[in-house]
């Protein structure tokens, strides 16, 4: 099981989340106006977005898991190729509606980034490294 094919965010309104996203450069082939669930296509993965109380039930319909704010010790990252890029995304962040927790800036492991909540809360880490090197699929390769 060495590969995660989709990571889905249980949100409040899949609608208002889904332009959060598509306004982000998310790619769907979904077209509804009030979609029960969005897909967005990525390199080698997708993103799905899901209404939160449904997916709570989903995993478990007689006891669903409690559902809190604040952080629960996950992130999700998109890595960029120049400091401009995280830049420029940042410079739109709060305009779409995310709330910015950590504007870029150095970081202490030589790179450069910071984060922001979308929407649901969710934190997303934008960061750059000199030394970062892409696949064919734009995903970051890491070496040992």
């Amino acid at each position: 099981m060495n590969r995660i094919n989709i990571t889905t965010l249980g949100v409040k309104d899949v609608a208002k989340a889904a332009e959060f996203y598509k306004k982000l450069g998310f790619i769907t082939p979904s077209t509804e106006e009030n979609p029960s669930i969005v897909f967005f296509n990525n390199g080698g993965t997708k993103l799905a977005l899901y209404p939160l109380e449904e997916l709570a039930k989903d995993i478990n319909e007689s006891d669903p898991p409690k559902i809190s704010t604040g952080f629960n010790g996950f992130t999700l990252a998109y890595n960029a190729k120049t400091k401009e890029e995280v830049d420029l995304v940042f410079t739109q962040i709060e305009e779409w509606g995310g709330k910015i927790i950590k504007s870029p800036k150095p970081t202490f492991w030589g790179g450069y980034g910071g984060y922001f909540q979308d929407l649901d809360g969710y934190y997303w880490e934008v960061a750059y490294a000199d030394s970062w090197i892409f696949d064919d699929n734009d995903m970051l390769v890491i070496a040992e």
